[in-house]
């Protein structure tokens, strides 16, 4: 039977951790090496997460990379075939939502595959549309043949949770260490060029959601613009975001004259927001001050490292 891990980088995860963790526990299909990769947590994360039957590598929480902690997780890994990534604030929905994410791999051409994300409980209209939009109750599976019908989407996955065949993961250079963010969809981009498919597993499922503020929302863009601008390539293979930018804008307009209308001022002013954060870091990080990217940035501590800059591969 193939062996499967689990990787789950944390800081400071609070009460959502314990309900996390009861959730985990009731999965009727459990990796076989547990690992979670704390950053220095002050609360009971580390701890809980031990007495769960995690392996906890501690880190100094400037040493946090998107890319980079989950590739030292991997490199901590042994004799796996497969590993899962999770975030700290997704909730696995169902006690079979891990395996029917590792089903995906029956087809010996899938690489990498992803859950559906539901929004949690607490989550406003605006980022339950979000979900539902990104996150649609059909099943897909994505080659790099379909990249003229879906654009930069045929590389889209997200590592709150997720799984890779740790063979084409590999064959792809494993996830970098110098992107801002959106490590999970530079190495679908890759593994997608390199002939693997990518699979989304509807009936996976995770709550996981987040309510920005307008700052937030225009620091998350500044970043996945920074992430586009040093990784050129992904654009230039499979297409510019833009065209799924026009068509989320006028799904949520669709969505909130339907539910709460009174949001659409809001929802106006963050996608000017996120026009803005994604215009200045895809065209004007690299002229700035590195104290006003800090500024701008969602992930402060990238700004802090000595990071090689790339723009081709």
């Amino acid at each position: 039977m193939s062996k499967v891990g689990l990787i789950v980088p944390t800081l400071n995860a609070g009460e959502l951790w314990k309900e996390w963790l009861k959730a985990f526990d009731r999965q009727t299909r459990k990796p076989d090496q547990l690992l979670v990769i704390d950053s220095s947590s002050s609360d009971e994360t580390a701890y809980l997460a031990l007495a769960y039957g995690f392996d906890v590598q501690t880190i100094l929480k400037s040493n946090f990379n998107h890319g980079g902690t989950r590739q030292c997780g991997i490199n901590l890994m042994k004799d796996v075939d497969f590993v899962v990534f999770m975030t700290q604030d997704t909730l696995l929905a169902t006690p079979d939502a891990i395996e029917r994410l590792l089903d995906a791999f029956e087809d010996d051409r899938v690489g990498a595959a992803y859950g559906r994300q539901l929004p949690h409980q607490n989550a406003g209209p605006i980022a339950a549309h979000a979900r539902l939009f990104n996150y649609p109750p059909e099943s897909q599976v994505r080659s790099f043949a379909n990249r003229s019908r879906f654009g930069i989407k045929t590389a889209f996955i997200s590592n709150s949770f997720a799984a890779y065949r740790l063979s084409a993961l590999m064959q792809a250079g494993g996830f970098p260490s110098d992107t801002i963010m959106n490590e999970d969809t530079f190495v679908a981009g890759k593994m997608l060029f390199m002939g693997w498919k990518v699979a989304y597993c509807a009936d996976a499922q995770v709550y996981h959601s987040h309510n920005y503020s307008y700052f937030e929302e225009f620091r998350r863009y500044f970043d996945i613009g920074v992430f586009h601008a040093r990784s050129s390539w992904l654009q230039l293979i499979y297409g510019k975001a833009t065209g799924e930018g026009r068509r989320f804008v006028i799904s949520e307009w669709r969505y909130l004259l339907n539910h709460d209308w009174w949001l659409i001022p809001s929802a106006i002013l963050r996608t000017g927001l996120k026009w803005l954060g994604f215009k200045l870091g895809s065209s004007l990080h690299h002229a700035l001050p590195k104290s006003v990217n800090r500024r701008f940035s969602l992930h402060r501590t990238y700004w802090c490292a000595n990071l090689v800059v790339t723009s081709g591969d």
